[in-house]
């Protein structure tokens, strides 16, 4: 059975701002990055998702693009920009860069045309709705507010989903889908290896119908960018887009090879299991293991042979997994080799974003004044409007706010963690001094030095790519635990998600195989073919059967 190159890969996603200053300006950037390309061959990552470094006014830290063509001088030029493709590519990096064509910035000069009047021939390259007693529906921002602005100068509402500098685009145009068209030849034609596609699944939105995500033309809007786009470089890229919406069976419209669309889709329903249903990401619950339990199985179950999914527990817009569902404290090394063994194991294609390989953790945020993302601060002060109570405001943002994963990349234990000579543009975690990327690489028990291990497995075992999935005891309230099967090998994943000790029944039926243990978290993991005893936030891989099973 062959992989493609990106399903055996491990990705790295860089948050360019805060990955590695190498002027001293307080800002990451691309020469930035450049110097620290070592680090990421050393860890074994295959593919580099980079976010945004076009031309922006930075209202969404980049996600409000001003100019396709050109890099926001805060990063560097794009002499800087082709000089990193071709120093990626000399250590075998892929590198994707963030396709944003939801919408644009409001200083894009496409909009400034659309804006002057209402007969210009770029208007209808965005959503433009009269409304003479207010916006002409309820539809709320995810930013807050009403995703209606009204413009003065020709008196009519242009439609943004989430911040007011950010238009949405009208895809339904098909002058604007070319202009896209044309700008993403023009990347891959620099040497990028795909895209990751921000809000794929709201391009094909019709706003007068209140559908917003999973449109009726997105799927043939996407196959015509397959077409004419994409096709050429098959082999040489990747696509992953960005879905918030989608379910398993869209998320096989998007993946099935043989529709022509994208390589995999990012999925969000597990993101969602610590919010309350219907209340929105700042409505806290605990997490309960049964849920997550439930979802992840069944997306392995749904996309096996249908699909492809990627895995990930942190990016740039979610707080650090150590501290969401793991214990940042007492158990912080322990808890994140079992987070990422979990996800590791799975079927599909691993992301790591910039310092979960060391167990970045949480901040703190003092006040309002410490808030660098626009999400955070309209919620702040849109529920202080409402007389919210402060503490329980806070309280929300600390636990799910964005600006958790954008602090700066800890590297040592130095002047602001060896980020910047400078002051940095947000600050840096205090715990850098016992946390960063000089002492893990230094330690052999380190997160980091796991990480290795687990990407380089997927790299060697067959049945990691593309064994089959069944959970065992869904109903354990403390153990996730599940097999992957391939031909007569078998891994059995086991993973402790608390402090606690719980017991742990080897499944019947895998008592009399052959047992290896493939990776764990403690140093003296329990043996198989029994009932187990396991310790707070342990993690075991057991692999059955073993057969020669390099990829």
């Amino acid at each position: 059975m062959t992989a493609t190159w990106w399903q055996r890969s491990t990705v790295y996603q860089i948050y360019p701002r805060s990955f590695n200053d190498s002027n001293g300006d307080g800002v990451g950037d691309i020469p930035g990055i450049i110097e620290k390309l070592d680090y990421l061959v050393d860890l074994g990552i295959d593919i580099i998702w980079l976010s945004p470094v076009y031309q922006s006014p930075n209202d969404d830290n980049g996600y409000d693009i001003s100019d396709y063509y050109a890099i926001m001088s805060d990063f560097g030029t794009m002499e800087d920009m082709e000089r990193l493709i071709a120093e990626a590519h000399k250590r075998n990096l892929a590198l994707i860069m963030d396709l944003v064509i939801n919408h644009t910035s409001d200083e894009h000069p496409w909009f400034r045309e659309a804006s002057t009047s209402r007969s210009n021939p770029y208007r209808d390259f965005y959503i433009w709705r009269s409304g003479d007693e207010g916006p002409p529906s309820d539809l709320r921002s995810v930013f807050s507010g009403s995703a209606w602005e009204y413009d003065a100068k020709t008196d009519a509402y242009y439609f943004h989903l989430f911040s007011r500098k950010q238009p949405d685009l009208n895809l339904h145009n098909q002058d604007v889908r070319q202009k896209i068209y044309e700008m993403m030849r023009y990347w891959l034609e620099k040497g990028i290896n795909g895209f990751r596609m921000d809000v794929i699944d709201l391009i094909g939105k019709e706003v007068d119908r209140g559908i917003i995500a999973n449109g009726p033309k997105l799927h043939e809007y996407l196959q015509e960018m397959n077409k004419e786009v994409l096709a050429p470089y098959r082999d040489a890229i990747m696509t992953v887009g960005e879905t918030p919406s989608v379910d398993p069976e869209q998320a096989k419209l998007y993946t099935r090879p043989d529709r022509h669309e994208l390589d995999m889709v990012f999925t969000f329903e597990h993101m969602s299991l610590d919010e309350v249903a219907g209340e929105g990401k700042w409505a806290l619950k605990p997490l309960d293991l049964r849920d997550l339990k439930q979802v992840l199985s069944k997306w392995q179950t749904a996309l096996h042979k249908e699909g492809w999914n990627s895995l990930y527990w942190n990016n740039h817009d979610q707080p650090r997994i150590v501290s969401r569902w793991g214990d940042d404290t007492v158990y912080r090394v322990k808890s994140a080799k079992m987070l990422a063994t979990v996800l590791h194991l799975l079927q599909g294609t691993p992301y790591i974003y910039q310092g979960e390989e060391i167990g970045m953790t949480n901040t703190t945020f003092n006040n309002s004044e410490d808030f660098k993302d626009i999400e955070m601060i309209n919620m702040y002060h849109e529920r202080i409007e409402q007389g919210d109570d402060p503490a329980d405001i806070m309280a929300s943002i600390q636990a799910k706010g964005r600006d958790h994963a954008r602090t700066p990349m800890q590297w040592n234990d130095g002047h602001e963690a060896g980020f910047t000579t400078g002051e940095p543009w947000m600050k840096v975690n205090p715990n850098y001094r016992e946390i960063n990327a000089e002492a893990a690489m230094r330690d052999p028990e380190s997160i980091y030095h796991y990480y290795k291990q687990l990407i380089q497995l997927r790299k060697n075992y067959e049945i990691i790519v593309h064994g089959s999935y069944q959970l065992v005891d869904a109903e354990h309230a403390e153990v996730f635990a599940y097999v992957r099967t391939l031909g007569s090998e078998k891994l059995l994943v086991v993973a402790n998600f608390y402090t606690g000790e719980p017991h742990f029944e080897w499944p019947e039926e895998l008592r009399e195989l052959t047992t290896d243990i493939l990776i764990s978290n403690y140093e003296d993991p329990p043996g198989g073919q029994k009932d187990i005893k396991l310790r707070p936030y342990e993690a075991v891989v057991y692999l059955l059967n073993p057969v020669t099973s390099q990829c």
